[in-house]
């Protein structure tokens, strides 16, 4: 059999022929050493940034506002109700940097993917090798802020031990999206737009107030947000308010997850294949 011939062969025997090749872990590690070896300060210092938010309006504001009342009518203290929100957006700006950023200079300027590519390697080896090291950079955030929240007893019942895997959720669906719309850009003025639209989502979805405080207008756009569904979820799994109710927002990220692992492998086929 000729080198050709092993070449033509090879995909048909894979799962999904060329586009994966079950190796989505080597992509994983390799931009993890890369992180621990450049950017190990970008982490350290996205790993505090919540926590800052926490005590300066959690604890300093909270305590002039004293209580909130949720959604569901019980009455928590501020910093219990706005922590499990910045829980959320720890785990989504976590997994956003390491999706967009990241996969941005790795797409337009290191031009990583297409030696990847080259290789035994496909799209959705790429796709899912990224997500996880954005997943895992969730996860480490969303574990680390978990044990401040427990150290300053703002986990109101024992399902707050469901919370981190929501929020790895909550990252894998972030990640998936993020990825997707990088593919796309093709300037650093156009990834702006990243961070201009995440910075009202992170203000205004339920994040510092209750839904109740906007017009009702208004607190249908909140609803459709992926954040405020993180919210949410996260809110409710730390405050013992466990419903059926939370299926919902666990089918959203779910969705958000296919469509961009679908878009985002149809897009590197696009560019580096086809």
């Amino acid at each position: 059999m000729t080198g050709t011939e092993r070449q033509t062969d090879a995909p048909a025997s894979r799962p999904l022929g060329a586009l994966y090749a079950g190796n989505a872990r080597s992509v994983m590690f390799r931009g993890w050493q890369a992180t621990r070896s450049t950017n190990w300060l970008v982490v350290v210092s996205g790993f505090f940034e919540p926590i800052f938010y926490l005590l300066s309006m959690g604890l300093g504001l909270g305590a002039l506002v004293g209580t909130i009342t949720t959604e569901s009518g019980q009455e928590v203290p501020y910093a219990a109700f706005i922590a499990p929100a910045l829980l959320a957006v720890a785990a989504m700006n976590g997994a956003i940097y390491d999706s967009t950023w990241n996969v941005f200079f790795k797409m337009q300027f290191a031009k990583l993917y297409e030696g990847m590519l080259s290789t035994s390697l496909g799209p959705l080896d790429i796709a899912l090798g990224e997500i996880s090291l954005a997943l895992l950079r969730g996860a480490l955030y969303a574990t680390g802020f978990l044990v401040v929240m427990q150290a300053l007893g703002l986990n109101l019942s024992w399902s707050a031990l469901l919370a981190l895997p929501a929020v790895l959720l909550i990252a894998f669906g972030f990640a998936s999206v993020g990825m997707a719309v990088t593919s796309f850009m093709k300037t650093f003025q156009q990834m702006d737009w990243i961070t201009f639209l995440l910075l009202p989502m992170f203000l205004f979805s339920a994040t510092f107030y209750p839904l109740s405080v906007y017009p009702q207008p208004i607190q249908y756009v909140i609803q459709a947000l992926p954040l405020w569904h993180g919210v949410e979820l996260v809110r409710g799994l730390t405050a013992g308010q466990v419903d059926a109710g939370m299926l919902w927002h666990v089918l959203y990220y779910l969705v958000m997850i296919l469509l961009g692992l679908v878009f985002t492998t149809r897009r590197l086929r696009t560019l580096f294949l086809d």
